[in-house]
């Protein structure tokens, strides 16, 4: 099974120690991703509606990196720093992504690290490997690791 990391320079940029994606066989899994302007790497937008729809940006730039899109998704995870803004913030999931929805959960975070952030989200995808999994993706670039031998 491949394991490489997976990176977009049209997703938003870490904020810290970690990646924006891996590939682990065939699924994908990718950060939790917030309204990040992928250039200035500041907020995007002060409605929840703004939010999402960058937020769900971003995600999909990732998983474009690796030759896979929302329909491809299985998994998602959603955290709203407040819950009420749920009605909102699902009218936009709803027209992003496509039936049958992804599996979800959707849970009240503080998200105070950045100020003014309404939602992150992360998700996985289920996109099985192409044969040639070294070298470019399609719109990123993949770094493949191999397993330490003992």
């Amino acid at each position: 099974m491949a394991k490489y990391v997976i990176q977009s320079k049209r997703g938003a940029p870490p904020l810290g120690a970690y990646s924006q994606g891996w590939r682990a066989g065939d699924f994908i899994f990718v950060t939790g991703s917030g309204p990040i302007d992928p250039i200035s790497g500041k907020l995007v937008g002060d409605s929840i509606e703004q939010q999402t729809e960058q937020t769900i940006t971003n995600l999909e730039a990732i998983l474009e990196a690796d030759g896979a899109t929302l329909a491809d998704v299985v998994k998602v995870s959603v955290h709203l720093h407040d819950p009420s803004l749920f009605p909102r913030y699902n009218a936009v999931y709803a027209r992003r992504f496509s039936r049958p929805y992804p599996v979800r959960t959707t849970v009240g975070s503080n998200l105070g690290a950045m100020p003014g952030m309404l939602i992150e989200i992360d998700c996985i995808a289920y996109k099985p490997q192409a044969r040639k999994a070294a070298g470019k993706g399609r719109s990123g670039t993949r770094k493949r690791t191999r397993k330490a031998s003992r």
